[in-house]
This record gives structure tokens, sequence and C-alpha cells, in this order.
């Protein structure tokens, strides 16, 4: 009787060490499995927001924030109100002799929306003309930074989109007393048009956006009627007859 107890209990014994190993060996088959490869995250992919042959909802879903205006790239513009002057520097690459990146204060001041000015008629539907006042306030000359040199004036419609000044005949709109442009002698100012051919979804609540030659931008909300201080000077000089 005393023999089999003992037998009874080695078996007993023998079981709970077979299971224990079992055990350890489970976790270590457990612990030597790979963790789980977590899926990278996915990125946003870069684009450039100046390329001109981006399609609309390319551009609204990447560059409209950075636009403010049009996607121009311009997210860090200063936003004046209309008729208040923006400080600049002036083109760093100039038509007329002079060194280029003077002080140049620009004023948007007047607006005057017409299907036709002076022989023209607009291809899109009506032009936004609008007069600017230019003063070198430094020691040199200074002038308006253009699109060929990276900077100069843009329309932002409502959507985002940016249209260059000028576009089809409206650079040809030249109102007498507004012919300003080139450069500007220090301590002197200029009055100077620019003119925006647009439909009339992108004439309503339309900015405009002038970027100068260290590339800063400055943006004005255009108001919705004709309106400013030289308005009936802009008229007339329309015109021919100022």
């Amino acid at each position: 009787m005393r023999k089999r107890i003992i037998t009874v209990i080695a078996a007993a014994s023998l079981a709970l060490t077979a299971c224990s190993s079992a055990g350890s060996d489970s976790k270590a088959v457990a612990d030597d499995k790979p963790a789980a490869t977590k899926p990278a995250p996915t990125q946003s992919p870069t684009v450039d927001c100046s390329d001109t042959s981006l399609d609309q909802a390319t551009w609204m879903a990447h560059c409209s924030e950075q636009a403010g205006t049009g996607g121009d790239g311009t997210a860090d513009a200063q936003d004046l109100e209309w008729g208040k002057p923006a400080t600049t520097t002036g083109a760093q690459l100039v038509a007329d002799d002079g060194p280029g990146g003077g002080a140049l204060e620009v004023t948007p001041t007047t607006v005057v929306y017409a299907k036709t000015a002076m022989g023209n008629t607009a291809a899109n539907g009506v032009y936004a003309i609008i007069a600017v006042k230019d003063r070198a306030t430094g020691t040199i000359a200074a002038a308006e930074s253009r699109g060929l040199d990276g900077g100069g004036w843009q329309w932002i419609a409502p959507d985002g989109q940016a249209l260059d000044e000028g576009e089809n005949d409206a650079s040809s709109i030249t109102p007498d007393g507004f012919t300003g442009g080139g450069m500007i002698k220090a301590g002197t100012y200029h009055w100077n048009t620019i003119a925006f051919d647009l439909t009339e979804a992108q004439r309503r609540g339309g900015t405009i956006a002038y970027t100068d030659g260290a590339g800063a931008t400055f943006r004005w909300k255009v108001p919705a009627s004709d309106g400013g201080p030289e308005l009936a000077a802009l008229k007339k000089g329309m015109e021919g007859n100022y």
C-alpha cells in the first residue's frame, strides 16, 4: 500500500513538471513572435502652388489657404484697409537706370467697374480699373515690382483664383492723369492705373495683392462698387478729357 501511494505521488509530480515546462515553452514561443508592424503615416503630397498648370480641385485642396488670395503663395501677406498705404521695397530690376530696391509707398485709392473703357470691351464681362498712388519715400528712386520679376499685382477672386493685372486688353486702359510707372524719383509720387478683365463672379468680393521687390505681399479688399477720392478724375481721364 505504501509503495502504491509513493507511485501516485511521483506520477502527479511528473505531470505538474510537464505542465510547467509546456507553459514556459508556450510563453517563449509567444515572446519570440515579432511585434506587429505599424503602418507608416500617410503623408500629404507636396504641391507647387506656383505651378500655373494645376487644376482647380488640386489648387483649392492644397493652396487656397496660402492665398487667403490665390493660392499665390501669400500666407504671410499683410492685409490693409482699402486706401491705406503699404510700405514696400521697390523692384530690384528696373527698366530705367537706377540702383533698384528703394523704399516705395503703394496706395490703391479708387476703383471703377466698366464693361467698356477707352475703346476696349472686357472679354470676360467687366473691367476693374484701380488708381494707385506710388510715392518714393526713401533717398533713392524706386519703381513698382512687375510680374516678370516675380512680383506685381494680382486680383484674387472669391474662390481663390489669382488673375494677373493687364490680361486681355486691360493693359491698354491708361486714363489721362494716371499713367505713372517706371522709376519714381526720391521724394516724389506718381498716379498709376492697374486694370483687370473679370467675370462677374470673380469681381464680387475680390481682393488685390501686390508683391514687392523683396517678396513681401500686401492685400486690400476691393469695394464692390465704384468709389474713392479720385473717382471723378479717374472717370474723366477714361474719357480722354482729363
